[in-house]
């Protein structure tokens, strides 16, 4: 197993036991490998949920240009309960995780098909 199978399986773990969801391993890996070599990095394989500038990034670079969405106050909504599913007391928040749970929530399977 290479290590971003590793990860994958990781990712899977945390959402089955600290966000209750049932992973589809197929989307899961294909959003951790739309993720690129950030999944490698300590730092930029998490998200800092307490941090306004890093949920700003989630927002811009991923609901907005990656999956398309218009800019409103239901992307940050989004996001927050996200954090708040995996747990804000949670050190690791995987990015590719929060980034899933994003998919999932607005229904965007459909841009990584």
């Amino acid at each position: 197993m290479g290590k971003r199978d590793e990860l994958i399986a990781r990712y899977a773990d945390d959402l089955r036991t600290k966000c209750g969801m049932t992973p589809n391993m197929d989307l899961l890996t294909k959003v951790t490998i739309g993720c690129g070599p950030s999944i490698y990095d300590a730092d930029a394989s998490t998200v800092a949920g307490s941090q306004e500038s890093e949920l700003e990034t989630v927002k811009k670079n991923f609901l907005i240009k990656k999956l398309g969405l218009s800019d409103g106050p239901q992307l940050m909504a989004a996001i927050n309960s996200a954090i708040e599913t995996y747990g804000r007391a949670e050190r690791n928040k995987y990015r590719a995780v929060i980034y899933y749970m994003l998919v999932k929530h607005f229904g965007k399977e459909s841009v990584y098909r």
